[in-house]
């Protein structure tokens, strides 16, 4: 029986260590020791070097004072604290010196990872009426009815009108990925500014994902996902099988065509690359600003173990974006859907409030 307890204490250590040794893959960092609340205050944030992105944050907030005064007021004393602090050199140990409070989010694992993944504005190629490779339906939110509106497959097959149509694509992958992102601009190829498609709405039916389809289908390794490697494999198969493929998500997602205009998000604010996040407002309302530590990713999408700190900005939503995750816009573009593409890591986020913000009576 000793001999047992022996192999019985020994397996049981071995098991507390193994669960000691936490994935650091995506940039887990564990350094913080548990956090009990969602945001804890802090004395100082425990982060090292400045934020890099001082200009983009003070554009972010004069597109705030221009489209939204109501949301710039509200954070106006908060905004003007953090612009004092960066011009006196970022450094956070000195915070408190402009009157300015950090609350460290406790992030998924309750030790401050924050969870970050990212997304942009693509550009697709259209015209107005259906011609050669121009094939693929765009289409415009239809009128209310007590019908429910069609699944995805249905959609593909013809089910609604064609008054709803409001341009035709050459890529389906690439409609889809627009869906995925809520807006797109669409170059009609007339020379004329790019149309912005806003967000028009959704069909109503539940989304699935067709990353985690093709993950369990062996299509692609998990560790391998990205929005690059779904549209390779789209490039590597047939038109059917992409249809097959996405098809899979019943979800379907509408546009609404405005002139060429900045992107905003749901706030109605233009958004600035890398100064601005897509939040779960009921724990980070809109007009929140964030000092985070984000993962710096090489061209291969991987952990390069350095971190980049950067001021921010919630200031847009996403039915995915839940709880201690942000949703990081990258800007415009095939680069910038290559970047945001890469993103499924963790940092660390310092939500930053002046003290009269009445932030403090609602966290403690």
């Amino acid at each position: 029986m000793k001999l047992w307890g022996k192999y019985i204490l020994c397996g049981f250590v071995i098991s507390l260590l193994a669960g000691c040794q936490r994935p650091v893959d995506q940039a887990q960092q564990y350094k913080d020791g548990r956090i009990t609340q969602d945001l804890q205050l802090v004395n100082i944030p425990n982060a090292q070097g400045i934020p890099v992105n001082a200009r983009d944050f003070a554009a972010q907030v004069k597109f705030i004072s221009e489209s939204s005064p109501r949301l710039y007021n509200t954070n106006r004393e908060t905004f003007d604290a953090i612009t004092h602090w960066m011009l006196s050199g970022g450094d956070t140990r000195y915070l408190n010196q402009y009157g300015l409070l950090a609350y460290q989010m406790e992030g998924e694992d309750n030790y401050g990872n924050v969870k970050f993944t990212g997304y942009y504005t693509p550009v697709v190629h259209a015209r107005y009426i259906k011609q050669g490779e121009f094939k693929y339906p765009l289409y415009r939110m239809p009128t209310k009815s007590r019908v429910r509106l069609p699944n995805r497959a249905a959609i593909y097959s013809g089910a609604l009108n064609k008054k709803f149509i409001i341009g035709y694509s050459n890529s389906l992958m690439d409609n889809f990925m627009m869906e995925v992102q809520g807006s797109g601009y669409v170059d009609f190829g007339d020379g004329l500014p790019l149309t912005f498609f806003g967000y028009g709405g959704k069909n109503g039916h539940a989304y699935r994902s067709i990353g985690k389809v093709l993950i369990d289908k062996g299509e692609i390794p998990r560790d391998k996902m990205s929005m690059k490697a779904i549209r390779q494999w789209g490039e590597q198969h047939s038109e059917a099988e992409v249809r097959e493929l996405l098809e899979h998500n019943p979800s379907f997602v509408f546009f609404r065509p405005e002139p060429y205009t900045f992107v905003r998000g749901a706030s109605a604010v233009p958004l600035v690359s890398e100064a601005s996040v897509a939040s779960d407002k009921s724990l980070i309302p809109p007009g929140t600003a964030l000092l985070a530590e984000v993962p710096i990713l090489d061209e291969k999408g991987k952990f390069t173990g350095q971190y980049r700190m950067r001021l921010m900005v919630a200031l847009d939503v996403g039915g995915a974006i839940k709880g201690h995750h942000f949703d990081i816009y990258h800007g415009v573009g095939e680069k910038a859907g290559e970047t945001a593409g890469f993103y499924n890591h963790y940092g660390r986020v310092w939500v930053l409030k002046k003290p009269s913000s009445g932030f403090l009576a609602a966290n403690q």
